[in-house]
């Protein structure tokens, strides 16, 4: 498939299924993905779930038959279930019921398990429409569920591989905790956590900045962030609360770490009575955070949230309309103008006028001269053409150099995990004047100053790409700091370290800001770990 408008291919990843990484497999990169349905699930308000597990080549996208799994599902180290299952075409469909109230000191134990055992796979199986059923602790209470899939055989009842290849997969189900907070006027407002995670403790209200915070179970061991693709809570409060309007800008906070302001977003939008914002932590901000915490942090057991309102803002906007019956809706912080990194925010809507979640899409932009920039599509072909919005709503940090009239070229490409059969796409001209304020920094304070030429997006783009190594890079940004051509915050430099590596955060900032997908400031940061690390001396 081809974007109409792009002259180039590149593509993006999102949250609701998980895909594993791929193994080598008789000359295929296979891996499984795993899927519920329904895909934004509640603890309590389902008595019956589906799990799909598909084993399929990435190189050709097609699955493999035959095939025989060894499926557990675990839950804050908890084994739930575990069992053998048969599918024919390779993708195993198993119905779920939930089941509360087991008191076994091992979950498992309470699991059980129907259908019939495949004559000669040995693995449970259904014939026609039908699906094996598991009846267990499963699904009942909200959290990130691992889903751990060996497969031990394939294109054949008779064949087992020679090695079962193991993937772990993880699917998270939704839980409501409900807190009251009483304000300086003495009045209670419900506010209601959706966590996706764990169960959430310690909440508090801050009366003098109207700041909502948290903590939840978690593990920051590196080895297990590398497993984890997001971390997502909600914060719901009544409409009626104006401390968390629509119009009110936020800065999220981490173990005490500002999160890149794309972790936050703001829906007015699913809920006639509730204003909801969402924490959607990805697996690279956690390893953002994770780093500079350092060492002593990889042993913590818990992960702190805090939500801090900094005011309202009045915003431009228009509306994008598309020949299936969608509206995507684009507004921004009306200060922000020529010079700036704007925060993009894109909301996306059906054609009953409710937020579409998952969707897939792509887009660009075209200058005053004609010239396209900062395309966006994602980059995963294996998966989709595009870029997901797991809530529907999401932000893009883009430069606008000058001030003038740009044109939006944007294009729906799918839903859920797939792409449609045609794409839809939107162009739309708006003006961009002159900034009112300061280019937004999210991550340095406001006193620290933070000055980076253009043209060292250049190395930036190189090296992220492996075109220049690390110690060449490493090398240029050093010199470049010392000579003053870039400025920096400054930090406590860390003792020489000739053999460290740069970690993969810091590579993914470099494209991203070559991009212009994050700011000067977001960059900085990793180089300020840099420093702190000892692999750039200053």
């Amino acid at each position: 498939m081809t974007l109409p408008f792009l002259s180039e291919s590149a593509f993006g990843h999102g949250l609701g299924g998980d895909a594993a990484p791929p193994i080598s497999f008789e000359g295929m990169e296979v891996t499984i993905f795993t899927q519920l349905d329904p895909a934004d699930m509640t603890a309590g308000e389902v008595d019956s779930a589906n799990i799909s597990i598909r084993f399929f080549d990435m190189l050709t996208d097609e699955n493999l038959n035959q095939v025989t799994y060894r499926v557990e599902v675990w839950r804050s180290g908890d084994l739930l279930a575990r069992n053998y299952f048969y599918d024919d075409d390779g993708t195993l469909n198993v119905e779920v019921r939930p089941k509360a109230d087991c008191y076994e000191e091992k979950p498992w134990k309470c699991t059980e398990y129907y259908g019939e055992v495949h004559g000669t796979a040995g693995g449970l199986f259904a014939r026609g429409e039908g699906r094996p059923l598991i009846d267990g602790p499963i699904f009942e209470k909200g959290g990130l569920y691992n889903v751990k899939v060996s497969i031990e055989g394939a294109t054949s009842p008779r064949s087992l591989v020679a090695q079962p290849l193991n993937f772990d997969t993880f699917v998270s189900v939704a839980q409501d905790q409900s807190f009251f907070i009483k304000t300086a006027e003495a009045a209670e407002v419900p506010v209601t956590v959706k966590t996706y995670y764990d169960d959430v403790e310690n909440f508090t209200y801050n009366q003098g900045n109207n700041a909502i915070s948290f903590d939840m179970p978690f593990d920051w061991d590196p080895e297990y962030i590398e497993l984890v693709q997001m971390v997502h809570e909600e914060i719901r409060v009544p409409k009626s609360f104006d401390p968390y309007n629509p119009e009110t800008s936020f800065k999220g906070y981490v173990d005490g770490v500002e999160v890149d302001q794309r972790v936050l977003v703001m829906d007015p939008y699913s809920s006639e009575t509730e204003n909801i914002v969402h924490f959607l932590v990805t697996g690279t901000e956690l390893q953002r955070i994770n780093e500079l915490l350092g060492e002593s942090h990889y042993s913590s057991k818990t992960m702190s949230f805090e939500l801090v309102p900094e005011g309202t803002v009045e915003k431009n906007s228009f509306d994008m309309p598309f020949d299936n019956g969608y509206k995507a809706l684009i507004a921004w912080d009306s200060a922000y103008g020529a010079g700036d990194e704007i925060p993009f925010e894109f909301s996306f809507f059906d054609n009953n006028g409710g937020i579409v979640k998952d969707v897939i899409y792509a887009f660009g932009l075209v200058s005053p001269q004609g010239e396209q920039f900062n395309l966006v599509t994602g980059d995963t072909p294996e998966e989709f053409v595009g870029t997901k919005s797991v809530e529907g709503i999401a932000t893009h940090f883009i430069t606008i150099p000058d001030d003038g009239m740009y044109t939006l070229n944007l294009v729906l490409t799918g839903e859920g995990f797939s792409n449609y059969d045609e794409f839809f796409q939107s162009s739309q001209m708006f003006e961009v004047g002159v900034s009112t304020t300061s280019s937004f920094n999210p991550i340095p304070s406001a006193e620290q100053s933070v000055n980076i030429p253009n043209w060292v997006k250049n190395n930036a783009k190189w090296w992220s790409n492996g075109e220049i190594d690390d110690n060449t890079f490493a090398s240029g940004i050093e010199f470049m700091i010392k000579e003053g051509i870039i400025s920096v915050p400054t930090t406590s430099s860390g003792a020489q370290n000739d053999n460290a590596t740069i970690p993969d955060w810091v590579r993914n900032n470099a494209a991203w800001w070559a991009d212009g997908q994050i700011d000067d400031n977001t960059f900085a940061s990793g180089i300020q770990f840099l420093v702190k690390e000892g692999i750039i001396s200053v």
